[in-house]
């Protein structure tokens, strides 16, 4: 990674708001396939879309797949999978989604109660970890701010890993939220829309403004 911070908009289903992403200076665009999700796209979906998007890094996004699951995401040819899961999986079911994906483009996102940290077991299955906030019976998307001091623990006793700030991230708070956690990656969704899976390009182009006066640089 280079000097300036990243982010990625997850949830995306329009290609206007795939443009209007790049435009901004996002990193990666996320495509949610969790049937859970107001979001969520199928394959179908997404090949008819896939067409119209511009050349940024793109990452599916799934909760808990089984491996033929994973196995029809990789197919699909997207740059990166991101896992969310609950703590209790066994480790051999979260081992498994790193030997058939790979660690250097698996994105895991445990979801974390309060108090909890990664265990030290799961860190070689992933080159890239997302902290989102916790809310029980919700995996993501839930618009609100989570425990910044926990992710910059992480951050700093594993530099080695590239972690991903989510949870309710939006133009007014992102500058704080950089400052508090000292995330060098970002995830914005429900922060930058309209309504679920439409993204508002004003709010889009002010939180890359917000990104831009905090660090003085985005990158890809």
């Amino acid at each position: 990674m280079s000097g300036g911070l990243q982010f990625k908009v997850c949830g995306v289903r329009r290609p206007a708001d795939a443009v209007a992403a790049a435009e901004a200076g996002a990193a990666y665009l996320g495509f949610n396939f969790f049937p859970g999700s107001p979001r969520a796209l199928n394959l179908v979906q997404y090949r008819e879309l896939a067409g119209e998007l511009p050349p940024v890094s793109r990452v599916a996004v799934t909760v808990e797949p089984t491996l033929a699951e994973l196995t029809t995401l990789e197919e699909a040819g997207f740059d990166a999978v991101q896992i969310h899961f609950r703590t209790e999986l066994p480790l051999a079911q979260i081992s498994g989604w790193s030997e058939r994906i790979g660690p250097t483009r698996l994105w895991l996102a445990p979801k974390l109660p309060p108090g909890e940290d990664i265990p030290a077991a799961w860190l070689p299955l992933a080159d890239t970890w997302m902290l989102d906030t916790y809310q029980p019976g919700v995996f993501g998307g839930s618009g609100r701010t989570g425990d910044w001091g926990k992710f910059a623990r992480h951050q700093l006793g594993h530099p080695e890993k590239v972690w991903l700030l989510a949870g309710g991230l939006n133009a007014d708070n992102i500058g704080e939220a950089v400052r508090q956690s000292g995330a060098r990656f970002v995830d914005v969704n429900s922060g930058i829309e309209s309504a679920p899976g439409v993204k508002d390009h004003f709010k889009l182009k002010a939180f890359a403004t917000s990104l831009r006066t905090t660090t003085g640089s985005i990158s890809r």
